[in-house]
């Protein structure tokens, strides 16, 4: 399975464009596109209302299921994930799913936590804590392999993941 996910576009379109148009399993955008919900660049991904996104039409979680896997994906604030992915463990737990993705922070990272992968893309525009502007690929075969991407699509970071 490979998924492409990103974060805190924050109206950025060419950039969303560009990350949408790779080749993938599946495309998300964890929220704070600032675009509206029926923007043509939008349509080929699941996406999610950010605390920045005004169109209602945003739902503030999408759960989907891509080659057997339980997908859930949010924005993060409403789970308080800049202190703790307690709330956000809890949700996947209750829903069954496999992976989590989140933006919100604008850090990018990835852990496993009892076989749940959850995966913050970073922002394509407003990195923090002096990290590169990113999103992510994930592949999910034996290993989970997360690659974190600058916006010239070349690797920045990747995290190789066990899969328990």
């Amino acid at each position: 399975m490979k998924l492409v996910v990103m974060s805190d576009s924050h109206g950025d379109r060419e950039t969303v464009k560009a990350v949408s148009a790779l080749p993938a399993d599946a495309i998300f955008h964890c929220g704070d596109s600032e675009l509206s919900f029926d923007d043509p660049v939008l349509h080929n991904m699941y996406r999610v209302r950010g605390n920045c996104d005004r169109d209602r039409q945003f739902s503030p979680s999408v759960l989907v299921d891509v080659q057997g896997k339980k997908i859930l994906a949010v924005h993060g604030h409403e789970h308080d994930v800049r202190s703790s992915l307690m709330g956000l463990y809890y949700s996947a737990k209750e829903l069954g799913a496999d992976v989590v993705l989140f933006g919100h922070s604008h850090l990018y990272g990835a852990e496993m936590k009892d076989g749940i992968l959850f995966l913050n893309p970073g922002s394509t525009v407003q990195p923090r804590g002096g990290k590169k502007a990113t999103y992510a690929v994930v592949e999910w075969e034996e290993t989970v392999r997360v690659l974190f991407k600058n916006m010239q699509h070349e690797t920045v970071d990747e995290k190789e993941i066990k899969n328990s």
